[in-house]
């Protein structure tokens, strides 16, 4: 399989992201917990910022011992967040704004409490008796998987996925070597696949445009390298879905482009991955570091003090995005997620808007994490709904500097997560309207990617300037004829470029900046912490 099965649906061209954490975001009715009717509220806030699309985390109804990534019931809304009525009025009031709305799907495992699994747990044989993973005896180990036995009726230990509560959801094995292990694509992982495109079919034919798809890559058992079953059992569930609903988007969380698209999704997040201290490209750029709060002895390329150039980011990144291109499909950029550390306030103010500058207008479809655009911070919290260390990244967006930040009226110790106490901490009401602020900054970078078909998701990208040792990175994108050049010098020192000739002249003028970078014909001079677009 060398092309993705679709071309990425024509909305997702000029597609910037919003992602929202529904608990955290804004409480209408002052329970201390964000709702669906509080995101609602905060579509023309979103709008305004530059973002024409959100990504919700899951909404469903669940016990939330993994906050909502245990699904109890994929076709209804969490009480806590509302209603299903509220979630369609949500897509209609996106709509109505020229705006798309993604839903979190979590096709791998439910919850311990879904119907499915209550029924598939019961000695006696019914329809749901193969819709999990299950060993054929009480006795009989996982075969390497993880599992939980002795819980249940059912004579047999089940498979589960990520927590001890979220039984895996059977689409089989690439190579069964049990009797209990049922074939990739077999009678019951079809029967599976059934199951969740009626989920797809629920959302979508009440005004969903698609989903962001948890642990893509997680469906098929002890699959080969690349994927192949899971791969094919994706491909066969797009084929049914894409056909009823062309328009709908697919977003995975995989982080391998070829298989990614191989198995037909438009888009596949570059996630930020660190690995016994190894770094992913993405991380070499914000996060290369084990101390997530301390700025000494941080590697990240936009840490002013680093000392990093940005090749040893783009061996990674370049080889990714390729694949990318030759399938059709978008790599695309986060600031941040509900699973990763914020940047702030390891990364200081001016290096973070140099590093959102740059990577909003660099491939793909960008996706901010909300309150990122205001440099909301990392904080050290106890674990809250199986969160853990991720618990700190997920705390009440910050308004303004009324009671709870804006956030929920009410009582502080009835919030989900406690508010940023600090004196300092940034709310939108301080930003929006200065000019110096990271909200400003990602507004006007957003508003000059909308404005130019050279930053559209699949415009080109060339490289004109990268290094080992020397900090500056610049970068050219080009559709339709139309080109722009972007320019970073996230270090302590003055560097000049020599742009090729054709790629800096009198006829390209500086037209946004951030710490007084000058063009002279082909040379460009970045002073300290600077950056640049060239159109």
């Amino acid at each position: 399989m060398t092309n993705s099965m679709n071309t990425p649906v024509s909305w997702l061209q000029q597609a910037v992201f919003y992602e929202v954490y529904p608990q955290s975001f804004n409480d209408s009715n002052n329970d201390g917990i964000g709702d669906i009717p509080g995101i609602t509220e905060r579509l023309d806030y979103i709008r305004s910022l530059g973002c024409n699309a959100l990504w919700l985390n899951p909404c469903f109804a669940s016990p939330f011992r993994d906050a909502g990534y245990d699904v109890a019931d994929y076709t209804k809304v969490a009480e806590r967040y509302g209603t299903n009525d509220d979630l369609i009025d949500l897509f209609a009031a996106a709509h109505s704004r020229g705006m798309h709305v993604l839903l979190d799907l979590v096709p791998g495992h439910t919850s311990d409490e879904h119907p499915w699994f209550i029924a598939s747990s019961e000695e006696r044989h019914n329809l749901y008796t193969d819709r999990y993973i299950w060993t054929d005896s009480w006795i009989t180990g996982g075969d390497g998987l993880p599992f939980i036995g002795g819980v249940y009726p059912r004579n047999g230990a089940a498979i589960t996925n990520f927590f001890a509560f979220q039984p895996a959801l059977n689409y089989g094995f690439a190579h069964p070597t049990k009797p209990w292990q049922q074939p990739a694509l077999g009678d019951a992982a079809l029967d599976t696949c059934g199951a969740m495109l009626d989920v797809m079919r629920f959302w979508l034919s009440r005004g969903a445009d698609g989903f962001r798809v948890d642990m893509a890559d997680s469906l098929v058992k002890n699959d080969d390298n690349g994927k192949p079953s899971t791969i094919a059992t994706w491909r066969y569930m797009f084929k049914q879905i894409r056909e009823e609903f062309p328009d709908a988007a697919f977003v995975s969380e995989w982080g391998r482009p070829d298989e990614a698209f191989d198995a037909g999704f438009d888009m596949d997040f570059y996630l930020d991955w660190r690995w016994d201290g190894v770094p992913n490209g993405y991380n070499m750029l914000l996060r290369n570091t084990d101390t997530p709060m301390l700025h000494d002895g941080d590697k990240s390329y936009f840490n002013a003090d680093s000392g990093v150039g940005i090749r040893a980011f783009l061996n990674e990144y370049e080889p990714r995005l390729e694949q990318a291109r030759k399938r059709g499909g978008y790599l695309d950029l986060i600031t941040c997620n509900h699973d990763t550390a914020r940047v702030a306030p390891r990364l200081l103010p001016q290096e973070i808007r140099l590093a959102y500058a740059t990577m909003l207008l660099m491939p793909g479809a960008p996706f901010i994490y909300y309150g990122d655009e205001i440099g909301m911070r990392y904080r050290d919290l106890p674990t809250k709904e199986g969160g853990y260390t991720r618990t700190g990244s997920r705390t009440p967006m910050q308004w303004d500097r009324s009671a709870n930040d804006g956030f929920s009226g009410a009582s502080a110790d009835a919030l989900y997560l406690p508010i940023d106490e600090s004196d300092d901490a940034p709310t939108v009401a301080d930003q929006i309207n200065a000019d110096d602020s990271l909200w400003t900054a990602v507004h006007d970078v957003l508003a000059l990617r909308a404005d130019s078909p050279a930053f559209r998701a699949d415009a080109d990208f060339t490289v004109l300037f990268a290094s080992d040792e020397r900090r500056s990175f610049v970068f050219k994108r080009t559709k339709d004829g139309v080109s722009a050049v972007v320019a970073v010098n996230p270090g302590r020192e003055t560097e000049t470029i020599e742009l090729p000739v054709g790629e800096g002249s009198e006829a390209r003028t500086v037209t946004l900046s951030y710490g007084d970078p000058t063009l002279d014909y082909t040379t460009l001079t970045l002073p300290p912490q600077s950056f640049a677009v060239l159109q």
